[in-house]
């Protein structure tokens, strides 16, 4: 199929343009539509959107298309789904790329960080990241996406704890800092008290995780699959 089947693909019987989600829907093992795939991971970057299912559609047709496979393509793709944790994204793209391909040091780079988030290992992550930030900042708003899965696991973790962990936790210290625990308090809750030998104490918000009593309540009233569902990530 050539550029008049790809023309097909794109354009109804009355001329229309589908969009990416109808191409997908209609045409998803159709390697005519890679362009399409391609440049709409490029427009996810460019307009800090995120779109899955277009995603592992292009991982798919890459399986049987490896020649035109795009390792900055598939790197891209791999940064975006880390931004989507706690959701298991990485885990599902990674699924489809072969193993040859996960060997390239980008990958495996990536496959290391997704490890140190899984783990809650916050600072060896940081640490790896700033060695490949040509890897990462390629993507606008990773940082943030991390650093908001890094508060959403501490919420999930503990009721109180130091400014230390915080800072090491989401990357930021000083000033910055200050400016981001102002903003939680005013929006999310957060309560900062000031503890004796220990500096400062982030007060988090209560939730059935990380409150015994809260928990218990919540047990005996809703079903275990409500209770279980993944916390939204604060911001």
């Amino acid at each position: 199929m050539g550029r008049e089947a790809a023309a097909a693909a794109e354009k109804g019987q009355g001329g229309t343009a589908y969009t990416v989600e109808q191409l997908v829907a209609f045409n998803r093992y159709n390697p005519d539509i890679l362009p399409d795939l391609e440049n709409y991971v490029n427009d996810q970057v460019s307009s800090q959107t995120y779109s899955l299912e277009s995603n592992l559609c292009l991982l798919r047709l890459y399986q049987f298309e490896s020649e035109k496979m795009s390792s900055q393509i598939v790197a891209r793709i791999l940064v975006k789904a880390l931004m989507a944790m706690p959701a298991p994204d990485f885990s599902l793209c990674l699924f489809l790329i072969p193993e040859r391909v996960q060997m390239e040091e980008q990958f495996k780079t990536l496959i290391v960080l997704s490890h140190y988030l899984e783990t809650g290992r916050f600072r060896q992550f940081w640490d790896e990241a700033s060695k490949s930030r040509h890897i990462v900042e390629a993507v606008p708003g990773f940082e943030q996406a991390i650093q908001g899965y890094a508060i959403h696991v501490l919420s999930l973790t503990y009721q109180k704890i130091p400014r230390t962990v915080l800072a090491e936790a989401i990357n930021v210290e000083g000033l910055s800092l200050d400016k981001f625990l102002e903003h939680q308090v005013e929006n999310s809750g957060w309560v900062i008290e000031k503890s004796q030998g220990k500096g400062q104490l982030i007060v988090l918000p209560r939730n059935e995780f990380n409150d015994p009593i809260l928990k218990k309540n919540t047990a005996d009233s809703v079903p275990l699959e409500h209770v279980t569902r993944i916390f939204p990530i604060l911001s």
